[in-house]
């Protein structure tokens, strides 16, 4: 059975566009370039090639004993031990015929040496004198001591002008291990949109407050900043204000020139006193209804050019409105993979509303399948935290049994 929104609702679709549309020049930022410590997370503006070669220099792969291998027999091999070379600044000699050296991992290899010879494999003979020869046995592993064998030559990893990583690359430690060995200290990335988060309510009070009679705790704020930094933008502001239309506005002038975004929760619906409506309706903003619950109520606009988007102010409402309509946008942006979405088969039956989107707070069991954990109701935050998933009930279906498919999105 198939049952429309009102003309005056706007369909998530719809409203999903304009939300792209208004945050297109937010997401189209430009680059900056940071230093490597401070780049984890960020995502590469440009592809990053070596001004090095890698190793920077021949040297050892194990401890060991450096030789020529042009002075190895088929069996025991005895060769007179000339020093030794740690892992530090040195510029060795020459390696002698029917000499060898002691080295280190990582030490560089003599010019004459091409094979390294693995501690385990070797026993050292001193002489009164205090002369060392060492005795070279067969390879524990077997196999053949060819030239080349444990050494490591200069540029066999990477080559001077190699790209080093790719534009669009999320900086894991991984990628930053790359950049340092080579010597690189800052790396171009894309600049992360700057979003301000303005929460309003004279109800509302700071975590940690006491609250009396009438007053919540505002959550919106804690949550929408995570949800922003999860999406691979920066927060620049977190602010309260009560619901009075001139002091949002002495908000919203302070926020001019530090935000790309102003986030804003409450003060959109139908009833008086609803502060973001009184603001961005004189400024032709949108205030109106989208064809979902939770999260009907929504709002777009703009102040002095910077773009606003507006949710409800009720928690799950919230939350799921950021979810739904702005992080899939700011994570293509980030370069971050979207959430996984797809069909999973549900545990149990569901009832809808007729011409919704229900976006059912859900949790995925051990055996695949979905079920909701909480009601519809907007401010049921404690089944928000239980989910991992929303189910995604159509605006023409009304009910779905156990066993059929829905959509699931991955929190």
């Amino acid at each position: 059975m198939t049952t429309p929104p009102p003309p005056s609702r706007k369909r998530v679709e719809e409203h999903a566009s304009d939300v792209a549309a208004i945050l297109g020049p937010v997401t189209s930022t430009g680059t900056e370039s940071v230093p490597i410590d401070d780049a984890a997370g960020r995502v590469t503006a440009v592809a990053v090639t070596s001004p090095v070669e890698l190793p920077l220099f021949r040297n050892s792969q194990m401890d060991g004993f450096a030789v020529r291998s042009a002075d190895l027999e088929d069996g025991e091999t005895r060769l007179r031990v000339v020093g030794e070379i740690a892992a530090r600044p040195i510029e060795p000699a020459e390696l002698q015929a029917g000499t060898s050296v002691r080295i280190m991992t990582g030490a560089v290899v003599p010019p004459g040496a091409d094979i390294v010879v693995p501690v385990e494999e070797s026993t050292v003979e001193t002489s009164p004198d205090g002369t060392e020869t060492v005795v070279l046995g067969a390879p524990r592993s077997g196999g053949e001591r060819r030239p080349g064998l444990f050494v490591r030559e200069r540029g066999s990893d990477v080559h001077a002008g190699d790209e080093l990583l790719p534009a669009g690359i999320r900086l894991a430690s991984r990628h930053l291990a790359v950049l340092a060995a080579a010597g690189i200290t800052t790396v171009e990335v894309r600049r992360r949109a700057r979003i301000a988060i303005v929460t309003t309510g004279a109800e509302l009070v700071e975590p940690g407050e006491t609250p009396t009679l009438g007053q919540t705790f505002d959550s919106n704020g804690t949550a929408l900043a995570a949800a922003v930094v999860a999406a691979g933008a920066e927060v620049v502001r977190r602010a309260r204000v009560v619901d009075d239309r001139d002091a949002l506005l002495a908000l919203l002038d302070e926020l001019h020139g530090d935000a790309d975004l102003i986030l804003t929760s409450g003060g959109i619906s139908m009833g008086d006193h609803e502060v973001v409506r009184d603001v961005l309706g004189p400024l032709d903003g949108w205030i109106g209804s989208v064809a979902m619950q939770p999260g009907g109520p929504q709002a777009l606009g703009a102040y002095r050019g910077v773009p606003i988007i507006a949710f409800p102010g009720n928690p799950v409402s919230t939350q799921l409105s950021f979810e739904v309509f702005v992080a899939p946008v700011l994570r293509r942006a980030a370069g971050l993979l979207q959430a996984a979405r797809g069909p999973a088969e549900l545990a149990v039956a569901v009832q809808s509303v007729p011409g919704k989107r229900q976006f059912l707070r859900g949790r995925r069991l051990d055996d695949g399948r979905v079920e909701p954990v909480a009601g519809p109701g907007s401010h049921l935050v404690a089944g928000l935290a239980a989910s991992d998933v929303l189910l995604v009930i159509p605006e023409d279906v009304l009910a779905l049994e156990a066993g059929d498919a829905v959509e699931a999105w991955t929190l």
